[in-house]
């Protein structure tokens, strides 16, 4: 098995210890990419695992990073609800209106994935829920589409959400 396979598998399988002693002997594996183009930190936020991301952040894993369409660890996040996860990439840099190449942001992602937690976080840290993906719609107009009611209210009374934050 070659290092960035064994690389991955330790992400996958949570080996900290295993994850450290690459990363100190490779520091650039923090940043490289599997054969399908995620990073290390995109790679261990799809499988929600917390404990590794932070450690790829400690070690400079790009939290930036994109995959080939343009999905950054915050937007993976995002559609899944890991509220926890997304406070950790936010808190180290992460762009939160990022969008991929469809023109999806993490507000987006989470409205369409119906993940009021979710938007209730991201409009709580300023995300600017105006912005539009490449079929012209906004987080409120897919909200309205699927009829979330819980989302069209967070994001109709968002003036309201952002001032319970100063």
């Amino acid at each position: 098995m070659n290092t960035l396979n064994a690389f991955f598998g330790a992400i996958q399988n949570v080996n900290i210890n295993l994850i450290e002693t690459l990363l100190k002997r490779f520091p650039a594996l923090a940043n490289t990419k599997d054969q399908r183009g995620f990073s290390p930190l995109v790679f261990a936020t799809y499988f929600d695992k917390k404990e590794i991301a932070a450690t790829l952040i400690k070690h400079n894993a790009n939290v930036n990073h994109r995959d080939a369409k343009g999905n950054t660890a915050l937007l993976g996040v995002a559609f899944k609800g890991n509220v926890e996860i997304a406070e950790l990439l936010l808190d180290n840099g992460a762009e939160i209106n990022a969008q991929n190449k469809l023109g999806y942001s993490a507000l987006i992602y989470a409205t369409l994935y119906n993940q009021p937690k979710m938007v209730e976080f991201l409009l709580k840290q300023n995300a600017d829920s105006s912005l539009k993906d490449l079929e012209n719609k906004s987080a409120l107009e897919y909200a309205k589409e699927k009829d979330f009611k819980e989302i069209i209210t967070l994001l109709e009374n968002k003036e309201i959400i952002y001032s319970q934050t100063t």
